[in-house]
């Protein structure tokens, strides 16, 4: 009989650090000997992926709010069927860059007042929600200058400007207050090295 696995989520601004702060966890955790899944939203299954390139790449106006909410909820479906709930089964730890609540963010707050019908495709949908979610908190100034400075073609949201990152920070630090429960806010703006540590030492009471 297997025991259940932990899902440990990533959220944050663009620019904040947060992937390399999930492939850092995940690294730190494999050199325990524990058996983790490193993965990303949106993405992380071969459908979840082909959606990725439609809502991250073009012109910022290419998809209206309700329309996104649908694409990245039909891709956190496939990467829930596919990857996450089979390796949670399985006993493993699931690391994940993102999840639904950066829907509740970038669609369901900042780009209209959408955050009911978020939650209502959440619940419908999909009906998981982490077991813990590091927040990597960060200046929205230093943060856009790190994603634009990243220079990729997955850039669309961070063409919206800082306006846009200003109320996503302001919207994730209110998040972490409405579910205290799984929220962890950690000062992203302090060495890799350093933040690295205080993320560990959050998760590990957390595993089993």
């Amino acid at each position: 009989m297997t025991t259940r696995g932990r899902f440990i989520t990533f959220e944050g601004i663009d620019g904040s650090g947060k992937s390399t702060q999930a492939r850092l966890l995940a690294e730190a955790l494999r050199a325990q000997g524990r058996d983790v899944v490193l993965t990303r939203e949106p993405g992380g299954s071969p459908g979840a992926e082909e959606i990725r390139r439609l809502v991250l790449e073009g012109d910022p106006d290419r998809w209206s709010a309700e329309t996104e909410i649908l694409l990245f909820t039909a891709a956190r479906r496939d990467h829930l069927e596919r990857t996450i709930n089979p390796a949670l089964t399985a006993g493993q730890v699931v690391v994940c860059d993102r999840f639904a609540d950066s829907t509740r963010m970038y669609q369901g707050l900042s780009r209209g007042d959408l955050r009911a019908l978020v939650d209502q495709l959440h619940d419908l949908m999909i009906g998981r929600d982490p077991d813990l979610t590091i927040l990597i908190d960060m200046d929205p100034d230093l943060g856009l200058s790190r994603a634009k400075g990243r220079q990729g073609h997955e850039e669309r949201f961070e063409d919206f400007g800082l306006e846009l990152q200003l109320r996503m920070r302001e919207g994730f630090l209110a998040l972490a207050a409405e579910f205290p429960h799984r929220f962890r806010v950690i000062d992203g703006a302090r060495p890799i090295e350093t933040v690295a540590a205080d993320v560990l030492s959050l998760v590990e009471p957390a595993l089993p």
